[in-house]
């Protein structure tokens, strides 16, 4: 009896993967379909998209007296956070459109004003946003380095998009604590 149960789950299983795995079949929802064909640069550039809206809401959310909130001692401020953003987006999406190191502007100090911070935040998204327009199935394997480090267009975009997550995290418990709602918390 268990034999069957297991058999029958498995075949259903299967039959599951095999429909999500049909090009031209998978579902965003119930019932629905993408208004186009999900591509792995088109994934990135949604991810990248979500996060960018969310890390610019919280860096405009954010009183500008507090910018120098820190938890503890020991971690960095939320400007600090938002620098570490502008400075991982430059130097990811900076490889990614060819833009030499020495042409990429400097990072206000954690200390300059939230206006100035959040200045240079906007910057380093605009350098995304070309970089994540230019990605297409015919150059998103291509293989660029940055210093010792070689990986593919689409590499550096999801290391950014990963990277951004985790810094959005970060920005979002800091919100937290200061009694504000996070972005994608808002109803």
């Amino acid at each position: 009896m268990i034999c069957r149960y297991v058999f029958v789950a498995g075949v259903a299983g299967a039959s599951v993967f095999v429909a999500a795995q049909t090009p031209g079949k998978a579902t965003v929802g119930p019932g629905t379909l993408p208004a186009a064909p999900v591509t792995p640069f088109s994934d990135v550039q949604r991810g990248y998209a979500s996060l960018k809206a969310n890390i610019l809401k919280s860096a405009d959310k954010m009183p500008a007296e507090d910018y120098t909130f820190r938890p503890t001692p020991e971690v960095r401020t939320f400007a600090r956070v938002v620098n570490h953003v502008t400075e991982a987006q430059w130097h990811s999406c900076g490889a990614i459109n060819g833009t030499a190191e020495a042409a990429q502007p400097k990072v206000p100090a954690e200390t300059a004003d939230k206006a100035a911070i959040v200045a240079a935040l906007q910057a380093s998204f605009a350098e995304c946003d070309k970089a994540y327009a230019s990605l297409t199935e015919g150059n998103m394997l291509q293989m660029i380095s940055l210093g010792p480090i070689t990986r593919a267009r689409i590499g550096y975009a999801w290391g950014n998009v990963s990277h951004d997550n985790e810094q959005y995290a970060t920005l979002a418990l800091y919100m937290r604590l200061k009694g504000l709602v996070p972005p994608s918390s808002e109803k």
